[in-house]
């Protein structure tokens, strides 16, 4: 019998990831039918398919681990942990990639830039977004694919079904295996975190620019190119908090194991990881304005779709 934090957590879970489901489903499927309306798609476009897509695939993942740390005995199965943890590891570093790209984008096409290297950038970025894309997946896949040579000393049971499971294991138990993981996962993560950071400093930087040169405008006008500025910011500052929280979370919850005597610490991590994915994309959907569009026409739609259905109740 599971304690009762951790069903509320496992609850709070599976709202999350319902929410997920929803948020990087519709924002899938908007701009794929966009796709084939139009016969072409944008570079923002482009990025939210993958991102979207890796969401979803991520969030089956979060429950696949709760479902590995509590119900399941087939997951401590040596081969079948290996492949969740490479899986797990790809998704999550491919997801990150592609948000990084996203607001590297956003980025390059808001800020003027003089320099001549960035200038560069700027003109090119829509044809360098599929082979970024393209790298983001092999990175992902480099960092992942170790995983498979990986195993944690808690998870020893052969393929035949023999365990011998360390049943004295907890969360303090540090093997060789548990630094290997920790290493890849800080390697996967560091660069894109780091470029989502200086992509934040720069425009800060030019939002900062921008409103000096505009100071004498004030009183009489409001430049639009502020209000994007800080879009923007607002977006890819929320997104830093949540994956570093998410980051957190995630590492704590590879330290876990079905033995972990910590319940409330592996609870909250549970729920802060499952909260980064599902978060983050209704933050997408709210700053852009393509998404936001479609989501209150779709909303509309539902609701003259309930007042029929009751006036055919009624009648």
């Amino acid at each position: 019998m599971l304690p009762p934090v951790l069903i509320i957590s496992i609850s709070i879970v599976a709202i999350e990831v319902v929410a997920g489901f929803i948020g990087n489903g519709f924002i899938t499927a908007v701009n794929i039918i966009n796709w084939i309306k139009s016969k072409k798609i944008s570079s923002a476009d482009m990025i939210l398919i993958f991102l979207s897509t890796s969401r979803l695939i991520l969030q089956v993942t979060i429950l696949m681990h709760i479902h590995s740390l509590y119900f399941a005995d087939a997951f401590k199965l040596a081969s079948v942990y290996k492949a969740f943890g490479a899986v797990w590891m790809f998704v999550n570093n491919a997801s990150l990639w592609f948000s990084t790209w996203l607001y590297v984008l956003y980025c390059v096409k808001i800020i003027n830039v003089t320099q001549w290297v960035l200038l560069q950038i700027k003109l090119r970025i829509a044809g360098m977004v599929p082979w970024l894309l393209l790298g983001s997946l092999v990175i992902s896949s480099v960092t992942s694919l170790p995983l498979l040579w990986i195993t944690p000393s808690t998870y020893l049971c052969s393929s035949t079904g023999n365990c011998i499971e360390n049943s004295t294991a907890h969360i303090t138990d540090w093997d060789s295996s548990y630094l290997y993981l920790l290493l890849l996962y800080f390697v996967g993560c560091f660069f894109p975190l780091v470029l989502s950071v200086v992509t934040s400093a720069l425009l800060i930087t030019s939002l900062r620019k921008h409103t000096k040169k505009m100071q004498s405008y004030v009183d009489t006008f409001r430049d639009p190119l502020i209000d994007v500025h800080l879009t923007v910011i607002k977006s890819i500052i929320s997104f830093l908090i949540l994956y570093l929280s998410s980051f957190i979370a995630q590492i704590l919850l590879i330290l876990s194991t079905s033995q972990s005597k910590d319940v409330v610490k592996v609870a909250v991590s549970l729920v802060v990881a499952g909260a980064y994915p599902s978060i983050h994309s209704i933050i997408l959907i709210i700053v852009n304005s393509k998404l936001k569009l479609a989501f209150r026409i779709l909303c509309q739609h539902f609701k003259c779709h309930l007042e029929n259905m009751t006036l055919s109740l009624m009648l």
